[in-house]
This record gives C-alpha cells, structure tokens and sequence, in this order.
C-alpha cells in the first residue's frame, strides 16, 4: 500500500527542555492534515496524544508527560505519513517540589500528596515535600542515642517544623562533625532562602501571569452573557424566570398530592414511633427483661442492661423515658434485696459470697453489703460452735454409758499400756492367759473428744472462708473494676475502721472455740460462771492419757491449719495455752494412770525364776514406764512456737512427785507380794489358770522373800538407772530426786526384806544349838575325852547348807549375803554359850574347841569381822591346850570331820571357788 504524503518530520520544539506538564510547541513538515489525521504523538517516550493540539501541517502545542527517560526523540504518527522522524531532541528536568504551604501559579498534581493519616501505603508524606536539608550542607548523623537526646532535651524536638524545635538538638544530631566553615555556608544559604522568600508576590505574579489574563477572559465571557440573557426578556433575568416556574410547580404539585402527602406524613409519624420503639428498645423491655433473667439467675445480663440504661437514660428529661426508667430502678431495687438476703443466707459457699458481693457493689447497693456478710458469717461460727456442743451434750444425756461413734481410731497406734504389758509377758512366759481388755476400744470413742474433733472440722471449714472473705475485702478483689475505680477510696477509709473490728471477731471465735474445748476436756479450768455456757457435760471420770494426746494432736493440726492461713499469732494465742495446758494434763493423767497400772501388775506376777533369779516383775514394770513415756513422746515434744511442758516450776514439782509416786507404787506392790498370805496368792493365781496346790508348795513365804530380795537387786542395779535415762530423754526435771527419793525406799524395803528372811531362817538354827550342846545332861567340867564333833553341830550345818541350797536356788548372788548373815547369828550366838560355862575341863575344852574350829573352818568362805571377832571370843573364853598331844589329836578329830562330811560341805567349797573366780 503506498502512502500519498511523507512520513512527519520534527525539526524543532520550544523549549526543548522542561519539567514534566510543561507547555512545548513542536514544528516541522507533514505534521498532518488535520486534527483526525494525527493518531500518535511521543516525547522522550511517553504519549502525549491527550494533551495534543493540531494547530497545521507544520505546528503542534501539547504538555508534556512524566516521561521514564532523561531525554528522549519527539515522535508524531499520522494516518497519511505514518511513523514520523527527529531532528531535535527534548530533556526532561526533575520537577522543583512544592510545599504545601507554597505559592503556586499553576495546578500542581496533588496524586502524590495524601495523607498519611488516610492511607499510610499511599503517596509520601506531606513534611518530605519540605527541604530535608535547610541548612544546604552534607549532614553527617551523630553516634549519639535518641534515648539520651530525648533526656537531654526533655520537651523539645530536632524536627524543624515543630513549635518545640531546638537548634542545639538538630545541630547535635545532624552536624556534631561538620566544621566551622561549612556552618558559615550553611548561614548564607539561609539568607538566600530568606531573600527569596521576602521578594513577595511579584515573582509568583510574573511566573503566573499568563493564567492570570485566561481566568479574567474566561470570567468576562460568562459576565456578558449572562448580562445578555437577562436584559432582553421583560420578564427578568433567567434566574428570576426559573424561580417563578419552580415555585409554580411546586403549589401545582401541592394540590395534585395533598391527600397522598398526608397519609405519607401519617405513615411518617407512624414510622418514626416505630423508629423510636426500635430505637430504644433497650428501656422498653427492660423492666420484663430483668424479671426474665433474675428468674433464670443471669445478674450479670441484668447489670450490663442496667448499666448500659443509666448511662444513656439516667438523666433524660423526656418523660416517657422517665417513666421506664423509673420502673427499671423499681426492678433493680427488688434485685438489690434480694442478692443481699442471698449474701446473708447462711450456709454459703465462699464463691457465691463473693459472686453477690461483686453484684451488689455492681449494683451501687447503698451501705457495705461485704461487711454485712462478713458480720453474718462471724455470728454463723459461734452459732454452729455452741449448737455443736448443745448437740453432744444432748446425746450423752440421752445415752450416758455409750460412746460416740463419730471418731475413727482404727488406725490408732495408741494401745493400752496394761493391755500391752500384759501381751508382752505372755509371749515371754508363753501363759495362756490374755489381756482382759478388748480391741473394741479403739471405736469407743468419748462423746467429749468426739466433740472436740467434730468442733475443730467444724472451725476449720468456716474460719479459712471468712479469712479469706476478709483478705479479698482488703485488697479489693471482691469489687468489679468499675466499682473499684469508684470506691478506692472510701473503702480504703472502711477497712482500716474495720480492722480494729475484725481483730475482735476473730478473737471472739477463738476465745469460744477455745472455752468449748476446755469445757470438755479440761472442766476444772473454765470459771464457775461461764461452766453453764461452755460445759455442762456431767461426767464424772476424766479423759485418759490416751484421748488427751489425741485431743492435744487435734487442737495441734487445728493451729497449724489456721496459722497457714497467716492470721496473725497474738490472734492464735488462747489456741497455744490450751495446747499448753492440754499437753500438762496429758501427762499428769498419763502418770496418774500408769501409778495405777502399775499397783495392778502385783496381780501378774508369776513367780518363775529366770537364770538370774528374776521374774517377769522388773521387765514389766520398765516397759510400762516406757510406754507410758511413749505415748506422751509427742506431746512432750515442743512443736514451733510452743512452749516447754515443764516451762512453770509447779508443773517440774507434780511431775517429779508423780512419778515418784510410781516407783513408790512399785515398791509397795514388792512388799505386798513378799508378805502376801498364800490365801491371796492361790487367789491371784486361779484368774491366771495355775494350779494352786502348786502354787501353795512351790513358793513359800521364805521363797518369795528371796525372790522379791532378787528383784530388788536388780531393779536398783539396773532398771531404776534405766528408767532415770528414759525420764532424761524425754526431758523430764528432777530427775536426781527422783532416783534418790526411789533408790532410797528400795534400800529400805530391801534391808526389811532381808532381816525377816533372815530372822526366819537363822532363828531356828541359833536356837538349836543351845539344847544340841547340852543334850543329855552334857557337862563341860566332866566328860569324856573327844571323839569328835558331836551331831547338834552338824545339824546346825546341814540347816545352814539348806538356807545355801534354798537360796542358791533363786539367786546365786543372794547366797554370799544370806550365809554371812546366817554364820554371824550362829558364831554370835555360840560366842555367847562359852562365855556362859564358868569352866572346862581339858577334855570338855579340847571338845568345845574342835566344834568351835570346825564351824569356823567350815564357813571360813562366809565370815564376816562381825562373825570372825565372834569366833575368836568364843576360842578366848576355853583354856589354851597345854600339850602337843592336844594339839595333834584336835588336828586329826578336825581331819576326820572334813573327811566324813566331805559331802554335805561341798557347797561350801563350790561357793569358795566361785568367790575366788570373782
């Protein structure tokens, strides 16, 4: 296809540089034929087609774009030469930018100004169009911190478009580096600015003056012709003639819809009732809307409603509003007395307290309702104490001899002391008989430690709520946010006029809970007046041991419980001295109660010898001191801040003559034994299933003396020291006195014990030997020459080797002691018979002094001083042999007597041996 013209061709543009929408003229040939003919037209490669004017075939005026390229061919297209040709190019200069705030003649494209504030993604903020750099020179940022030129400049700002800009600060961080000199630059360019801007209006009215005369143009045009069209019409300008057809219309209008416009102003007022209703829904179901939900328990919708309704309407002056609101406060009043007779409403949980507490201070409830709940919770404590123990006390009025059954003691490991011992002793001396008591005791538990235990579960379920009930008073956490913004302050006042209050409620539970406890368990310590209000149990026996340690690790537990919760200690002090005062009774009772075991333990004595010469008697009289101390291990022990049993001088002095009193009861309990008819003992032995003609054979008075005597010796050699050592383990006082005082009276009964066996066994042998010596009318001044020892001196010794038989038999260690008793009574008693004869003959007294020899001989291994000084009276009192013939036949008279009763004097040398071994 050919072409009729020739491509364009562009020879010139004016300017032939300029920023972008600057105004250019293109020259050249070909340009086109007309405005239709020219289809493209591109500078520096952007189509400016838009802005293009065809003015002829050689001239075209258009603007130019925002190009991408610097510089760039300017390029016309039509449609008879098609794609045009360049001799010329343009440049593109970056546009100056323009402040807001600047002068311009011209419209500046704002498509890049938004805010940010509108849309933080689009555009550049309107400060960057300010010059970053007013000072024109290099800055150089400073290694300071923002945080420490913000502390240095506390108030003030480096940004220079701020009311609180500071110099110093843009100078610190901009320019710390620069120097003097390129200050002094950045002074003149300053100046320039300021010239500049001080130059006025004529410079903006030179640079727009070209749009100035266009505005003024296009201004005069539409001032003349409106001028036109208004005079040459007789009825008025055109805007006159327009307002008289509108209003004409407009009462045509009137007359046509005057019936259609009032049932749609009906329908208007109508409609807006019903906007209104909608509107304000919220007040007009309110009052059926709290009913629904106070009945459905949702308080919480019914506040948020309420709240939402007095915000709104609470200061209407519209009186329909008024109305309702009127019946809301109705509703809510109703709800107010309602969730305070719930918070006063006794049981309840510590939540639901809480949970009502927080509504009504939601509610604006008048008053203190927290304080009003922890008031009835106070008198809800002392009312269920003292209905706790009317309780108790009733029952064991209604059944005195039965126990209560509300105590479970199965896993007691307390058992009966007695019932223990007598356990112990059986398996030991495998008898057959068994404890007398019964493991039915662990279930009998006593009404008053029954109320004890019930009381402390029953404070401890209470008290812990109202602490803490209290302590979410003080701090707050009972009230909504709202409601604690609002009465921070005077509840602050509240709490601290309360504390003086609570102090003596809490003072008044413990002083009830500790009155009732004593009331039960320790009668004698509540006044006369207050027995009727916190006794009242009319009992007769006291608690035992056992059931006092219980209680004392109650009233322990119930301390500690209420000590964790961090109520102050002078508050818990009553609950101290009755743990103090329980713990002393504990262990007077425990004494007291052992005494009387022990008096019974007489009763188990079984007479069996051991290989020491021991009964059971002294290891159960130990193991029952042992239990006993036992048992009271944990209440001697102190727990924290508690004090000593034996803390008061008065408790050392009864403890100590408690249990003197027990080795005392023990003592007497030996000599009751050792004195005790055989009708008693036959008696005693048929509970324990022994036979009593043996009985009555096996132990003789004589056999039970030396038994006892054993006992004795053991008991202070060994278990009064043993016992000494447990009483200083378990820090007991006075314990000197105590093994002084039983030492002493063991001694007593011991030596008493020991003259009446003595007395009844040396007796008959002293007294055998007067008629023995002068059996068949024996004289002294005439007999006959000896022979040898005559018979009363060897029954006088084989009544000696049975008191050795008789006591060997029991103890070994006892024989030394008997036989050297028994020799001193014999040697004594012959003494006195040769001081008696006035005189001998040789032969009478080569006869008195071999028996007197051969006594002496016999028993040499028994003589005491006492007895040796008898012997050697006795040998005094008979003429001296004169001849050796005497002498010889003395030595083989005393040989032959050795010889012939070798036998029967065996024992005594066996008991030389053993003493020489020793």
């Amino acid at each position: 296809m050919s072409r009729s013209r020739q491509p364009p061709l562009v020879t010139g543009i004016s300017p032939n540089e300029g920023i972008p929408w600057t105004k250019v003229t293109i020259r050249g040939e070909n340009l086109g034929t007309g405005p239709t003919d020219l289809i493209g037209l591109t500078i520096c490669g952007h189509n400016c087609l838009l802005t293009a004017e065809w003015m002829s075939a050689s001239k075209i005026v258009c603007r130019v774009g925002q190009a991408k390229n610097d510089k760039g061919d300017i390029i016309v297209t039509t449609k008879s030469g098609g794609r045009g040709t360049s001799t010329v190019s343009f440049k593109l200069l970056k546009p100056e930018k323009i402040g807001i705030l600047d002068q311009s003649a011209v419209w500046v494209d704002e498509m890049n100004y938004y805010d940010m504030r509108t849309d933080r993604n689009k555009g550049i903020p309107p400060l960057s169009l300010r010059p970053a750099n007013p000072l024109g020179i290099e800055i150089e940022k400073s290694k300071f911190s923002q945080k420490d030129l913000e502390m240095l400049f506390h108030g003030m700002s480096a940004d220079f478009t701020s009311e609180n800009f500071s110099a110093a600060w843009y100078l610190i961080e901009n320019h710390s580096n620069t120097s003097f000199e390129q200050l002094k630059m950045a002074v003149a360019n300053l100046k320039r600015q300021a010239n500049k801007k001080s130059e006025g209006s004529l410079a903006y009215v030179k640079g727009g003056l070209s749009t100035f005369f266009e505005a003024q143009d296009a201004l005069s045009a539409i001032h003349q012709k409106l001028e036109a069209d208004g005079t040459e019409k007789v009825e008025g300008s055109m805007t006159q003639k327009l307002e008289n057809v509108l209003n004409r219309a407009s009462n045509t209008a009137d007359t046509l819809f005057q019936e259609v416009l009032g049932r749609k102003d009906k329908a208007d007022s109508t409609r807006n009732a019903l906007n209104v209703l909608q509107r304000f829904k919220l007040l007009f179901n309110l009052p059926l809307n709290i009913e629904r939900n106070i009945q459905k328990g949702d308080y919480d919708v019914v506040i948020n409603d309420y709240e939402k309704a007095k915000s709104l309407f609470g200061k209407t002056e519209v009186q329909v509003f008024k109305k309702y609101y009127a019946e809301v406060e109705t509703r809510i009043e109703a709800l107010r007395e309602l969730l305070l007779d719930k918070l006063l409403e006794t049981p309840s949980s510590l939540h639901d307290q809480k949970r009502h507490i927080r509504y009504l201070s939601d509610l604006h409830t008048p008053g203190d309702p927290a304080w009003q709940c922890i008031g009835a919770q106070h008198k809800w404590i002392l009312q269920l104490m003292h209905s706790c123990k009317e309780g108790y006390v009733k029952d064991l009025k209604a059944n005195p001899g039965l126990h209560s059954p509300m105590l479970d003691l199965d896993n007691d490991t307390r058992p009966s002391v007695l019932g223990h011992l007598s356990q112990t002793a059986s398996l030991k001396r495998r008898s057959s008989f068994q404890s007398g008591r019964d493991d039915t005791w662990r279930y009998k538990t006593p009404h008053r430690v029954a109320f004890v235990e019930k009381l402390t579960k029953l404070v401890l379920s209470q008290l812990p709520n109202f602490w803490k009930l209290w302590i979410s008073y003080v701090n707050g956490s009972l009230f909504s946010e709202t409601a604690e913004k609002s009465g921070q302050v005077e509840r602050s006042k509240n709490v601290r006029q309360r504390q003086n209050d609570l102090k003596k409620m809490i003072q008044e539970a413990m002083h009830s809970l500790v009155k009732l406890a004593r009331g039960a368990l320790l009668p004698l310590s509540i006044r006369d007046g207050e027995a009727k209000q916190y006794g009242g149990w009319e009992v007769k026996g006291e608690l035992s041991g056992q059931w006092l340690a219980h209680a004392v690790q109650t009233v322990r537990l119930t301390h500690e419980s209420l000590t964790a919760l961090e109520i102050p200690n002078d508050l818990l002090q009553t609950i101290q001295d009755l743990i103090l005062d329980l713990r002393v009774r504990c262990v007077m009772v425990t004494l007291q109660h052992t005494a009387e075991e022990i008096k019974r333990l007489a009763e188990k004595e079984d007479w069996i010898v051991d290989n020491e010469g021991l009964t059971s008697l002294p290891c159960q009289f130990e193991q029952c001191i042992v239990c006993s101390l036992q048992s009271l291990k944990g209440v001697l022990e102190c727990k924290p801040g508690e004090a000593s049993v034996f803390q008061q001088p008065k408790t050392q002095e009864e403890v100590c003559q408690l249990s003197i009193n027990i080795m005392q009861v023990f003592i007497y309990c030996l000599e009751q034994l050792s004195t005790k008819p055989d009708a008693d003992i036959d008696t005693t032995h048929k509970a324990l299933n022994i036979d009593v003609k043996d009985v009555h054979q096996l132990f003789s008075l004589e056999q039970r003396l030396l038994i006892v005597l054993s006992n004795c010796c053991f008991l202070e050699r060994h278990t009064f020291l043993n016992i000494a050592e447990h009483f200083e383990k378990h820090n007991f006082q006075g314990i000197e006195k105590i093994t002084q005082v039983s030492m002493a009276s063991l001694k007593e009964l011991d030596q008493r014990l020991f003259e009446n066996y003595i007395e009844l066994k040396a007796d008959p042998i002293v007294g055998s030997l007067e008629p023995g010596i002068y059996a068949g009318y024996f004289d002294w001044k005439d007999c006959l020459p000896p022979t040898g020892v005559r018979n009363y001196l060897k029954e006088a010794l084989v009544n000696i080797i049975a008191v050795h038989a008789e006591v060997f038999t029991v103890s070994k260690e006892l024989v030394p002691r008997v036989l050297s008793k028994v020799v001193e009574a014999v040697s004594e008693e012959l003494s006195r018979l040769m001081q008696c004869v006035s005189s001998f003959s040789r032969n009478g007294a080569l006869q008195a002094r071999l028996e007197i020899c051969a006594l002496r001989d016999t028993v040499a291994v028994y003589l005491t001083p006492e007895s040796k000084s008898s012997f050697k009276q006795a040998l005094e009192a008979l003429p001296q042999l004169s001849s050796g013939a005497d002498k010889k036949l003395l030595e083989e008279l005393l040989n032959k007597f050795k010889s012939s009763m070798h036998l029967q004097l065996t024992c005594f040398q066996a008991a030389s041996s053993t003493m020489m071994k020793t």
